[in-house]
């Protein structure tokens, strides 16, 4: 019997879309699963409000009755506008080795795309920059950060074989502080607060982090306006994302940098979840959560998650002070290794200063890009 593929609509597909990567990693020792909660959450405009500005449609695809594929295609019209193209992204992809498997999912969503007025495919992307993107292409043998992706090696030929070509890449280190770059950081952040007034906010408790949640959300949307596939956050997004991800976060790992009364700059890093994730394995409960709050309450490695500073304030060294206290804060808790999210291999300024690191670019991530014919 030949591949029947699904849209996406009852209870047992749904269940079948978000199980299915369960099945084709198994036993897979770096690949990280997601809460299977929210995942489902996620496919639900009642809790996803980047559906109220694009449209998606999920699939899966049965064998003799067996899920052995999924895709989801998304439209974001916020950015389509922003950037005057006919862009649809292709997001949540996984299948068996298998090439009918592969071409069903990507015909079935490329068609759907065409027949929306599409005349470009891209991806993976998911509905905003905060969701996980691209393909994994180097570093297997790596433990991703739980912001990051993994998938199977060869996923990137079938994508390929498609037609499809490279848009853009992201790049992954792995940092070690040192004593060196530490007290570097140091001297620098003391001489920035001295000739510009910065000030450094730290903070004991999640709760003193909620007041400044706003100004955090307006630096990033300054600082991410010119990066491909973003469009600004508003209200209801800010609140989605800090409600799903503040959850993980380690107060004392979060500092944000202000003059006058006014957010500069910032930096969320987190506590390395992965092995927890591993552990709980896409269930919270009952034991999954115990597991998320060990790692995050005594961290063995730190993930940089997000990050932003004010265009304006970029050459005035507000990340200095923001690196400095990360990892003063590191030596205090003896940790010595940093997981760098994915940046743009164009974003050569951030990648001059991880270099000044003892470090390894150890994962690199692609968008596929092509037209639809």
């Amino acid at each position: 019997m030949g591949i029947v593929v699904k849209a996406v609509d009852s209870r047992k597909e749904k269940n079948d879309f978000v199980n299915l990567p369960f099945e084709i990693y198994k036993g897979n020792p770096y690949w990280i699963p997601p809460l299977k909660s929210d995942e489902k959450k996620s496919m639900l405009p009642k809790y996803n409000p980047a559906m109220r500005f694009c449209d998606a449609e999920f699939w899966i695809a049965y064998r003799n009755g067996k899920p052995v594929g999924r895709i989801a295609a998304i439209i974001n019209h916020k950015y389509n506008e922003k950037v005057q193209k006919k862009l649809g992204r292709f997001a949540k992809l996984e299948f068996f080795e298998d090439k009918e498997i592969f071409r069903a999912l990507m015909d079935k969503a490329s068609v759907w795309l065409k027949n929306k007025g599409m005349t470009i495919i891209h991806g993976p992307l998911g509905f905003t920059n905060l969701d996980t993107q691209g393909l994994l292409i180097d570093g297997f043998d790596f433990l991703p950060s739980i912001a990051s992706v993994y998938h199977q090696p060869y996923y990137q030929k079938y994508i390929e074989d498609y037609g499809f070509k490279k848009e853009i890449d992201w790049v992954e280190f792995q940092l070690h502080i040192g004593t060196k770059n530490i007290e570097k950081a140091n001297r620098g952040a003391r001489l920035l607060k001295k000739r510009f007034g910065f000030e450094l906010l730290t903070f004991k408790n999640t709760k003193e982090i909620l007041p400044y949640t706003e100004q955090l959300f307006e630096v990033l949307n300054q600082a991410f306006a010119k990066l491909p596939f973003v469009v600004p956050f508003d209200k209801e997004m800010r609140d989605m994302y800090a409600r799903k991800y503040f959850k993980a976060i380690n107060p004392k790992y979060v500092f944000f940098v202000k003059k006058d009364n006014k957010i500069l700059g910032f930096m969320v890093t987190v506590p390395s979840c992965s092995e927890a994730m591993q552990k709980a394995n896409g269930k919270l409960f009952p034991f999954g959560i115990f597991h998320i709050m060990k790692a995050i309450k005594h961290p063995k490695v730190i993930d940089f998650f997000l990050s932003g500073v004010k265009p304006e304030y970029e050459s005035q060294g507000v990340a200095v002070m923001l690196y400095a206290a990360v990892q003063n804060q590191m030596l205090k808790d003896g940790i010595d290794t940093i997981e760098t999210t994915g940046i743009f291999e164009t974003n050569q300024h951030a990648i001059s200063n991880w270099k000044t690191f003892d470090h390894i670019q150890h994962k690199r991530r692609r968008c596929f890009i092509k037209e639809i014919s």
